[in-house]
């Protein structure tokens, strides 16, 4: 009979501590107080505020674009305004793609054509033609884009608008800044409305100009229409997710060399005590011997000798 206690259900574990084995060092950390890890540690502190830095600029382009999208579900299906409500002289941010009706006459020999406008990875321009209305002001409208011609530096022709009284509806943009850059007669580099109104020689709304929606007289050719704003945020959150992880992994790397040194100088010690005496420390771990003192005649006695070989 199995006395009680002594079954199978009572056996000692394979993973329970085995009393009387040897226990193992501890790791030995002290090594972090040196020269070179304090200055790998400070290189993850840099490195971790460059990808802070990073990370915020991605956040604040994200906040741009989230705003733009956002006018973008404000304003652009509203229902146009007349142009006497309508925000153009005093235009402000929140103002963007509000619609606006206009009513009065293209000036169209004064239309100009803006460079460098790509679209869908082909070079082209946009068609710009001051408009007065009839409360005698003038707005810029951007009737639409062009494909590059034959001729280099214009397009082979230009479509005119329907000349005569008419009603449009346009959609505000904000004016764009200049560019240092010369453009060929009858042309701008950017939709520039100072720079606009200088080339014109008319007093132009500085503030904002429209992009073209309808227009009440067919003419019957008409520019491209322009692209509608998208509404997708892009991958800048991702993008800023990635930075902060990167700055982790900095510290991570740091804190895994040190635990495989520590590591590695415990197994070091481990394999010499195992070994014996006649082993080989390495000589990062060996004892510092301790210096013979000898007399002032320079020779030693045989019991600092025999000390000496003791210690």
């Amino acid at each position: 009979m199995t006395a009680p206690g002594t079954g199978a259900a009572h056996r000692q574990s394979p993973d329970a501590p085995q009393y009387g084995a040897q226990q193992r060092t501890k790791l030995d950390f002290r090594f972090l107080l040196t020269a070179p890890w304090i200055f790998g540690f400070v290189v993850c502190i840099l490195f971790a505020f460059a990808c802070h830095h990073l990370a915020q600029w991605q956040i604040d382009r994200r906040i741009q674009v989230m705003n733009q999208i956002n006018r973008v579900l404000e304003n652009y299906d509203d229902a146009p305004v007349p142009f006497a409500d309508a925000p153009v002289a005093d235009f402000q941010a929140d103002d963007e793609w509000t619609p606006v009706t206009l009513s009065g006459e293209y000036l169209v020999e004064d239309t100009l054509v803006v460079r460098n406008r790509p679209r869908a990875g082909r070079p082209g321009y946009e068609v710009l033609v001051p408009f007065k209305t009839e409360e005698g002001a003038v707005v810029v409208v951007d009737r639409g884009w062009l494909p590059i011609g034959n001729s280099p530096g214009r397009p082979d022709s230009i479509p005119a608008p329907a000349e005569g009284q008419q009603e449009i509806e346009v959609r505000l943009r904000p004016g764009e800044p200049t560019l240092d850059r010369d453009a060929p007669e009858g042309q701008v580099a950017s939709i520039d409305l100072r720079q606009i109104g200088r080339v014109t020689g008319m007093e132009v709304a500085d503030r904002a100009y429209g992009e073209m929606v309808s227009e009440s007289n067919d003419p019957g050719e008409r520019p491209r229409p322009l692209v509608q704003p998208t509404l997708d945020e892009g991958p800048h959150l991702s993008y800023a997710l990635q930075w902060y992880l990167f700055a982790l992994m900095g510290f991570g790397v740091w804190g895994y060399m040190a635990y495989t040194r520590a590591r590695n100088d415990r197994d070091d010690l481990e394999d010499a005590a195992e070994a014996g005496d006649d082993a080989v420390i390495p000589a990062k771990h060996h004892p510092r011997r301790q210096r013979v003192k000898r007399r002032r005649s320079g020779r030693i006695t045989d019991e600092e000798a025999e000390d000496a070989l003791f210690d």
